[in-house]
């Protein structure tokens, strides 16, 4: 499969994982958002800075996953109803938190907080099947300026 992330330019042309604290995981917890649609990525992006307003250069990192790599999947029900709050990460970070400790899996797959009936995938960088996420493509990226 592949997947999705917009991103500065400056950090492009691999794939990491900085460690900062986000809604499915904790700090010093080094996991990868990715979207599973260019335009999921873009939203997601887009709700975490002021766009019209940067400077900043982008660019769409295309991540390949193989379909057959381990998952785990967190449902809408398995949340409570202001989850996707955007200062309420406390309740995903204690299903994402534990699941990147204890290895369950190279993938999360959760329901995004812009768009719940779409797909994130959070990339555990410390599984042993991170061996096989290829960053295979760097395409130029431009936010709408109507956005």
């Amino acid at each position: 499969m592949e997947l999705f992330r917009i991103t500065k330019a400056t950090f492009s042309q691999t794939i990491f994982a900085p460690g900062f604290p986000g809604r499915w995981n904790r700090a010093g917890e080094e996991v990868i958002y990715t979207s599973w649609s260019r335009s999921l990525a873009c939203l997601e992006n887009m709700v975490h800075q002021n766009i019209g307003q940067s400077k900043s250069t982008f660019r769409t990192m295309v991540i390949y996953v193989p379909d057959q790599v381990s998952a785990r999947q967190v449902n809408l029900s398995d949340l409570p109803n202001d989850w996707n709050q955007s200062s309420f990460y406390k309740p995903c970070q204690e299903i994402g938190s534990p699941w990147f400790q204890k290895n369950e899996s190279l993938l999360l797959k959760v329901p995004s907080a812009v768009i719940p009936d779409e797909s994130n995938y959070v990339i555990n960088t410390l599984h042993p099947e991170f061996y096989q996420v290829k960053l295979i493509d760097v395409l130029p990226f431009y936010f709408d300026k109507r956005l």
